[in-house]
């Protein structure tokens, strides 16, 4: 008995009860489906395994994601990647691979994600292709649509912990030092400006959650993102704010560079940008300039260097200004750039913290505080070595007196 077709089956037939005037609960939806299932039993011997696994692929099929819902419940399963009906790909512990599942038919994929970016107040056609949404979990969801997509509709799901890491959790995992976490924590404490770098899949998003951590409980805090991901727990007082798309006609566009000008009216205390990609760089560095000191961000870049000469690039795109007056405005703005990296061993580690100095010579110096070194290479493949201090101390300890802390 292949009970991949009887729930197709069963599916077809319940789609053809259902009063589609009405506006059905999932408990209700259940109801039907066990019904049904009940009676198909009484034609074909199931065992109670099989019955609970058609309800479940009914159910999913109806109300969650269809065939992905058991690998997005999965929680060792951090990515997985859908390259049209045919491929299903994930990613556990950083390696790569193939489901043996398929969808039905390009549509069943095309409804899925339909059901994802609507939920969001998203919109995706053909006409507008491409689109970025999360799912209630936080998942962070990248969909393409042909005609841009040549081998059919494609679905990435980012997966993000229930709970989100805590620098204590960084730290036995190996990603960073009891030591250089005491350091982070007074920063943050201490209203440092900080960026966090790094390149895909690095962990900025999850090393960002973990200084926010830090954030002193009374603060008033406002996050700003494409798709909001962030976690924040330790702070009661959080305004979330999340761009929005433009309509089919081109209008109603809301940009971080909107919501960032529009959280200086908020009364912030700190103000945390999910990620900077473009002009908003400019108004982000505005704000930590004009009084928001301990603001937070996260940017992508292959080195602490890289990540600077980024933000220089981003910065001209919103304004003609001289590269000299742009470092300046950098180098005022941003105190602590922290960089992310994913080993070869699929590990993520914090590579270097560095501090931002006034620049020299017409460009913009680093103070590099700590800096991870590779001892040797273990049997197993595993990277050992660790984050260590340079032995150069913080130059700018005005934020830390003014905090009442010592270095």
């Amino acid at each position: 008995m292949n009970t991949g077709l009887m729930i197709k089956e069963l599916n077809e037939e319940i789609s053809e009860s259902i009063d589609i005037s009405r506006d059905y609960s999932d408990d209700e939806i259940m109801e039907l489906i066990e019904a049904s299932v009940l009676k198909k039993s009484r034609e074909v011997c199931l065992s109670a395994a099989q019955k609970k696994e058609i309800v479940t692929g009914i159910f999913n099929s109806k109300r969650r994601l269809d065939i992905l819902q058991p690998l997005v419940e999965d929680k060792t399963v951090t990515e997985i990647m859908i390259n049209g009906k045919d491929a299903v790909f994930t990613e556990r512990r950083g390696r790569i691979t193939k489901e043996n599942i398929r969808f039905d038919s390009e549509e069943r994929l095309y409804n899925i994600i339909q059901s994802i970016v609507s939920k969001v107040n998203r919109v995706v056609n053909e006409a507008s292709p491409i689109v970025e949404a999360r799912l209630k979990d936080g998942s962070r969801v990248s969909a393409v649509l042909p005609p841009i997509a040549l081998n059919g509709p494609i679905l990435t799901i980012r997966k993000f912990p229930e709970k989100p890491l805590t620098i204590n959790e960084l730290i036995n995992m190996g990603s960073l030092t009891h030591e250089a976490a005491g350091l982070l924590e007074k920063l943050v404490k201490a209203k440092y400006n900080i960026f966090v770098c790094g390149g895909t899949g690095s962990g900025k998003t999850t090393f960002l959650n973990a200084l926010s951590n830090f954030i002193p409980g009374h603060e008033r805090i406002v996050t700003i993102e494409d798709s909001a991901e962030l976690q924040i727990t330790s702070v009661n007082n959080v305004v979330r704010l999340e761009t929005r798309n433009p309509n089919t006609e081109g209008k109603g566009e809301i940009t971080i560079r909107e919501l960032i000008k529009t959280s200086l009216r908020m009364r912030p205390d700190r103000i945390i940008v999910g990620e900077v990609r473009g002009a908003e760089a400019l108004d982000m560095l505005q704000a930590m300039n004009t009084g928001h000191d301990g603001s937070l961000s996260t940017g992508h870049a292959n080195s602490a260097v890289d990540m600077l000469s980024r933000l220089e690039t981003m910065v001209l795109c919103a304004s003609a200004m001289p590269l000299e007056a742009i470092r300046q405005q950098i180098a005022s703005a941003i105190d602590i750039i922290i960089y992310l990296g994913r080993m070869r061993d699929m590990t993520r580690k914090v590579l270097e913290i560095s501090e931002v100095m006034k620049p020299m010579d017409g460009r913009i110096v680093l103070n590099p505080l700590y800096t991870f070194n590779e001892d040797m290479e273990a049997q197993d493949g595993s990277v050992v070595g660790s984050l260590r201090a340079t032995g150069k101390g913080l130059s700018n300890i005005y934020k830390l007196k003014a905090a009442g802390m010592k270095e």
